[in-house]
């Protein structure tokens, strides 16, 4: 299947200048859902991982579905304030701006083998910060996988961990 039929692109969104890759098409047709969750599977079985982890929000809608087809458990990394307790944080640039992700302190163990899963990669910030909290934890990321990648923005450049994409645009 053509999963980059589903895509629709929104042309200066969020600001001039950005070409917005919309997944609401993809994901409001089961099919092309169904078969985004089983490609990303096939990706995920050979790094073997402990839990997945998806960065909020498209993250969740990616790597929640991904997690239960591999019978894993999921995290949610979180923006500020939206987790109670105590909570790693780690902060990054996007290529419009920056932010910061959260996850609970006490949910990845030394040596957990994490699997991140995301919509996009652009710059590679998100990704990248995430690798960072998670090595620092003790954790090992064992890979990346997200439905869309930007190529020229070189994202993949930056990470440190084996990564995969389904569709890929130049910008």
């Amino acid at each position: 299947m053509d999963l980059k039929q589903y895509i629709r692109i929104q042309e200066d969104f969020p600001k001039k200048g950005i070409s917005f890759k919309d997944v609401s098409p993809l994901l409001s047709n089961p099919d092309a859902f169904q078969e985004t969750i089983d490609e990303m599977k096939t990706i995920a079985e050979k790094w073997n991982p402990d839990i997945i982890v998806g960065p909020e929000s498209r993250g969740f809608i990616f790597g929640a579905p991904l997690a239960l087809a591999m019978n894993k458990g999921f995290l949610m990394a979180r923006k500020p304030g939206k987790l109670p307790g105590e909570t790693m944080k780690v902060s990054y640039s996007l290529e419009y701006g920056s932010d910061a992700l959260e996850i609970p302190a006490y949910a990845v163990k030394k040596g957990t083998r994490i699997l991140l899963v995301d919509d996009l990669l652009a710059t590679g910030g998100t990704i990248r910060a995430l690798e960072k909290l998670f090595t620092e934890a003790g954790a090992e990321v064992v890979g990346t996988i997200t439905a869309i990648e930007l190529t020229d923005l070189k994202g993949r450049e930056v990470l440190h961990s084996p990564y995969e994409s389904l569709i890929k645009y130049p910008h």
